[in-house]
């Protein structure tokens, strides 16, 4: 059983989804604002959050961003956008998972479950740090330190990082990164693995043309290495 945070304005839908989860024996907050949702989150924290992008006060996406600001919780989106680009963009600002509308009950417990059972995994199998040379991770507090300093990462930067220090010393390729970070099936615009990967680089103090932790492997991937 969860506590699920449904932020949805339909009134027809909202109906529908608290019913199907609730007969599965999960507990729903259903809210039709972001505003709502955003004081629901930092006073009840829910296990999970479903989050309609067209909402009337908050853009969806925005409303995406302040939440991961705030919290780590698992968010599946339900949109009606099905671009590629679309989806890359709501990976990328910080959802967990997507629906697309329409999707029956079914099809969205199993996306629940899914992402409940990935982070409960993620939670209980982490060390609780990971160093690497003068890098101080904390997985379970989504801290980086580094020389002392903590570094500000966004969401999928600091999913991205986490994912190459687990396996520090192998190369990973981007087929491998967007299926285990970005949860894809298949890879979409490699240019959006590349621009994190600068940016993780930036922070880090270092470039692609002289790398201390993050290696380019020509043609196959990236590799995480304990600098010299």
């Amino acid at each position: 059983m969860a506590l699920i945070l449904l932020v949805e304005d339909d009134r027809n839908i909202t109906a529908a989804l608290t019913r199907a989860l609730t007969d599965a024996g999960h507990v729903v907050r259903p809210v039709g604002l972001a505003a709502e949702a955003l004081k629901i989150l930092a006073a009840e924290q829910p296990d999970l959050v479903i989050l309609d992008l067209g909402l009337p006060d908050i853009d969806g996406t925005e409303a995406l961003r302040r939440m991961r600001s705030v919290s780590a919780v698992p968010v599946i989106v339900a949109t009606a956008r099905r671009s590629e680009a679309d989806i890359i963009n709501l990976l990328d600002a910080g959802a967990d998972d997507y629906v697309t509308k329409p999707f029956s009950g079914g099809h969205i417990l199993a996306r629940i479950s899914a992402v409940l059972r990935r982070t409960t995994t993620t939670t209980t199998s982490t060390p609780v740090v990971i160093t690497v040379g003068e890098l101080v991770i904390s997985p379970r507090q989504r801290k980086v330190v580094l020389r002392g300093e903590a570094l500000q990462l966004t969401r999928r930067e600091f999913d991205v990082l986490m994912y190459l220090a687990e396996r520090v010393g192998e190369v990973v390729s981007r087929r491998e990164l967007f299926t285990e970070v970005w949860n894809q099936t298949h890879i979409g615009e490699e240019q959006t693995i590349d621009v994190h990967i600068s940016w993780l680089r930036r922070k880090l103090g270092e470039t692609a043309a002289s790398p201390r932790y993050l290696h380019t492997v020509r043609g196959v991937g990236v590799m995480m290495v304990e600098p010299r």
